[in-house]
Formats: structure tokens, C-alpha cells, sequence
């Protein structure tokens, strides 16, 4: 078995529809300019309020990403 080496990468998913969706969003993202993803943490939720309803979810995430040799 080999050792990997990750790195970690920040990045904020946003979406009208769901939490879900936007966590999707951020991992399809960044997925076109980062190679190797291999995990995604959440680290904070929050959202706007728009007369009394949920209009808007932001999720902040890491990413890992496996280190190429």
C-alpha cells in the first residue's frame, strides 16, 4: 500500500434549492480545475432569509485532494 499526501482546499457551494445542491456545485466545480479529489469536509451552513423563507443555502467546505508524485 502506498502513502498519499493530501492537500486541502476551501471552497463555498451555493444554491436556491437545497444544502445538497449546493455542496454538489462546489465539489462539480471544482472538480474542473482540481485533479485528485478524493474527500470534502462541511464546515459551516448558512443562508438568506427572504420574507419569513429560506431563499438562498451557502455550504463552506474543504476539499481533499491527493498529491501527485
Amino acid at each position: 500500500m502506498t502513502n498519499h499526501v493530501y492537500r486541502l482546499s476551501e471552497v463555498v457551494g451555493s444554491s436556491p434549492t437545497s444544502v445538497d445542491d449546493a455542496i454538489r456545485t462546489a465539489i462539480s466545480k471544482a472538480n474542473r480545475t482540481v485533479r485528485n479529489i478524493e474527500w470534502f469536509e462541511t464546515q459551516e451552513i448558512r443562508g438568506q432569509v427572504v420574507d419569513g423563507e429560506v431563499a438562498h443555502y451557502q455550504v463552506r467546505l474543504k476539499i481533499g485532494f491527493r498529491v501527485e508524485d
